[in-house]
């Protein structure tokens, strides 16, 4: 509050009116000491005869009044009125919707509004998913898809940067769909450009019954039985000993599962999990669906609905599920057991391709009665064609048969030497080969295909694996998450029991059951093994996901994974798996399949693809615009710049609308576009990328769903928290709608930009004078009264 101050106009009459008052004082004394009257007479008398002579003595300073008030016009004041759907609803007990009391409030002749205009340069906005401007309440039709209420506050601040704001009365339930990810009752961030915000709440509680979804998120695993994972919370009010029935429905409507909830404490939310194997690759679109028991056939007719309102009781759900192919190197020293039972497991999965080149002798025969002494070609392809030594075919070279190839072409030279030739696999695994098998070049681009591109990599035990293959100071053995120092050698005829540590029992890939009691039934069920590749330790990062426990009980290490740069490399110290599947008994379920088909799957989960497509939702907005954003990839996993990427949307109306991506300004290889959601439902997008030189480079696919109605309904209860905090931040106030008067009349004495000082001369009113001719006519009047003279 800033007050007015008392200043003097004539400060050297000061001392002269000072001796006069005190002449005044001696006389008045004097005159009244003997006079023929009580003592309380002579009192008063005195008294208001020098009240009198006091008010004259000060005129002659001339007092004046002055102070300091909002210049008219020159200070902005923004008022910003809430127009969203979520006004419709009604109060428990309440007579009137939030949009009725708020035009109760907020009409075109409300005093307040007055003096408001009067004293400010008046400015009026609405907002819903965006800032309007607001030519009187008229125009108020509370049928925004969203509330925009901290972008919309953004968007004052920088509108008048720079201008004399004064402050921001802000008309809203507080309810905004901009906050960031699901955090509804989550708080803005400081935001010390904005003026000071008075927030006048609307709505006085809950609106009685409501059931409604709240946060949804889905998970993926490489558990084969359940790979997806959609986990909602329900929240139900104004619901006593009632049960919530939810449904989860496929894209053409049909209930694939129902769960029933007992309805737990008021307000708190009960977590629901749907498991579900989707039907096919790609982008898939789900609808949850919830309602109270009873209430079940309202969600077929809504005109019946009890609940407050029932936008926010169903909510779209988008699965994706990254299309294959995906290609998994398997390199073997030998032909063995392992390759036939892996390759068999991963047949079933058409999103698999497993590529095997398996070295069937280390070297080709030799006839030297064929060729000269000391000659090493091979003579039989002498005569063809004209090579040199280098180019013969030799003697030396291993003999390999390559399995699953797309075409002659692939790996026609062995291993491949090439990072654009081995970055098209996204998994390579090692079986039963001695480091001599390769070259130092290649050792060193396994290793970049794991830290660099993020390739899956699997060592398996076998007899010329790990220290046995020599593999201890290579490239190779610097990715295995195990150290390869000497160590002591399992004792012949060992038996060895697997078992799954804690971490074990945590990663979905590597359980087979879905409870814990049937995966300890096949545990045990588990045939002992006989060869084991022993080591001294795991590295720092790793994690032991199973041991194998000996004879004598001591456990080692038998399944270890870690992290390596960008990619992930894992081993089976284990080397007759195989064991496993020939004790599988006729009709038996095939556990060893579904493990190693689990375990491919996981190598392969993250590896990043030549193409991505991510959507974003616009920072700020209320989720109906998406940011598009394409990182494409060249053959070695370069940023790949000069491409041309083409966008097909398909809208939820089923129309296609085409975009092209620019590039990115930050990120080599990114390319974004922006769309706008017009309508709810489900969205899904394409890409298709060119190179510069007009070759194809590839295609992909996502989708993402645009519910304004139930992001706006997602909380029903005014957030005054999230008011008061915008309050407290900004140097303002939660005013109350019944005090919306008395604050605009008290809002010139606040903080205001630009004021302007004023002056009250007090000497020369009226009313001084008409108190002195009072004062001494009162005294006269009481001496006639008393006799006096």
């Amino acid at each position: 509050m800033i007050l007015a101050s008392l200043i003097w106009g004539a400060p050297g009459w000061l001392w002269p009116a000072v001796a006069m008052a005190l002449v005044a004082l001696v006389v008045l004394a004097w005159g009244y000491r003997r006079a023929p009257a009580s003592l309380p007479v002579r009192c008063c008398a005195s008294a208001l005869k020098a009240i009198g002579i006091a008010a004259l003595l000060l005129c002659l300073m001339e007092p004046l009044f002055s102070g300091t008030r909002p210049r008219p016009g020159a200070n902005l004041f923004v008022l910003l009125v809430d127009d969203s759907q979520s006004l419709q609803i009604r109060d428990a007990g309440a007579q009137q919707t939030r949009a009725e009391v708020l035009r109760e409030i907020f009409v075109d002749d409300a005093p307040w509004l007055a003096r408001l205009s009067q004293d400010f340069d008046l400015r009026q906005y609405s907002f819903a998913e965006r800032l309007q401007s607001l030519n009187g309440a008229a125009e108020l039709t509370a049928s925004g898809d969203g509330s925009a209420l901290v972008t919309a506050l953004d968007t004052v601040a920088r509108r008048f940067r720079g201008r004399p704001l004064a402050g921001i009365l802000l008309l809203t339930d507080g309810n905004a769909t901009d906050l960031p990810g699901e955090a509804i009752d989550g708080l803005p961030p400081s935001r010390p450009e904005l003026p000071p915000v008075y927030p006048v709440p609307i709505g006085k509680g809950s609106p009685g019954k409501d059931i409604r979804i709240g946060q949804v998120a889905v998970s993926q695993t490489n558990f084969e039985q359940t790979p997806v994972t959609i986990r909602a919370e329900i929240v139900a009010e104004g619901y006593d000993d009632a049960k919530v029935v939810v449904q989860l429905l496929d894209a053409s409507g049909k209930q694939l599962q129902q769960q029933t909830l007992e309805l737990a404490e008021e307000g708190k939310p009960r977590v629901v999990r749907f498991r579900l194997r989707p039907q096919r690759a790609g982008v898939n679109f789900y609808r949850l669906r919830a309602a109270a028991e009873s209430e079940l056939e309202q969600l077929d007719a809504p005109k019946e609905s009890a609940e407050a309102t029932l936008a926010n009781n169903s909510k779209l759900v988008v699965v994706h599920r990254p299309r294959g192919p995906y290609r998994v190197l398997y390199v073997c020293g030998r032909p063995n057991w392992e390759f036939k039972f892996l390759r068999r497991a991963v047949a079933a999965d058409r999103e698999v391709e497993l590529v095997g080149l398996v070295r069937i002798a280390k070297r080709e025969p030799k006839f030297t009665f064929l060729g000269r002494r000391g000659d090493s070609a091979n003579p039989l392809y002498k005569g063809f064609e004209d090579q040199d030594e280098e180019d013969a075919e030799r003697y030396d070279q291993p003999v390999l048969i390559r399995i699953g190839t797309r075409d002659d072409a692939e790996l026609r030279d062995g291993f491949p030497a090439d990072a654009d030739v081995l970055y098209q696999y996204h998994a390579v695994i090692l079986d039963d080969v001695e480091s001599d098998f390769f070259t130092q070049d290649q050792m060193l681009l396994l290793q970049k295909f794991v830290s660099r591109r993020g390739g899956g990599f699997l060592m398996l035990g076998g007899a010329e694996s790990f220290r046995e293959g020599q593999y201890r100071r290579t490239p190779i053995g610097e990715l295995l998450p195990v150290y390869l120092d000497a160590s002591p050698s399992p004792p012949s005829g060992a038996r060895y029991r697997l078992a799954l540590t804690r971490e074990g029992w945590l990663q979905p890939w590597v359980r087979l059951q879905q409870t814990e009691q049937d995966e300890q039934r096949r545990l045990e069920a588990m045939p002992a093994f006989q060869t084991f590749n022993r080591v001294r330790g795991i590295k720092p990062g790793a994690a032991v996901l199973a041991n194998v426990t000996d004879q004598r009980g001591k456990p080692h290490p038998a399944l270890v994974a870690q992290r390596f740069g960008a990619g992930r490399a894992a081993a089976i110290l284990v080397g007759d798996m195989w064991r496993w599947g020939l004790r599988r008994e006729v009709g038996e379920e095939d556990d060893l399949a579904r493990a190693w088909r689990q375990t491919v799957r996981w190598l392969v989960a993250d590896v990043p693809r030549r193409i991505e497509l991510d959507v974003r939702r616009r920072q700020g907005g209320t989720g109906t615009a998406v940011e598009l954003h394409v990182r494409v990839r060249g053959p070695e996993f370069k940023p790949m710049d000069n491409a041309s990427v083409e966008l097909v949307v398909t809208a939820a109306n089923a129309a296609e609308h085409q975009l092209h991506a620019d590039p990115h300004e930050a990120e080599a290889g990114t390319y974004v576009a922006t769309y706008v959601s017009r309508w709810p439902g489900a969205y899904r997008v394409r890409a298709t990328i060119t190179a510069a030189d007009g070759s194809r480079v590839g295609e992909e696919e996502a989708g993402w769903t645009a519910e304004p109605a139930a992001d706006e309904f997602r909380r029903l209860a005014p957030n005054l928290a999230l008011l008061a905090r915008i309050a407290s931040e900004t140097g303002g106030e939660v005013i109350p709608a019944d005090r919306l008067e008395r604050f605009v009349s008290d809002l010139p004495n606040r903080k205001i930009p630009i004021r302007e000082s004023w002056v009250y001369p007090l000497w020369h009113q009226p009313i001084v004078f008409l108190l002195a001719i009072v004062c001494l006519t009162a005294e006269w009047g009481l001496r006639r009264f008393r006799g006096l003279p």
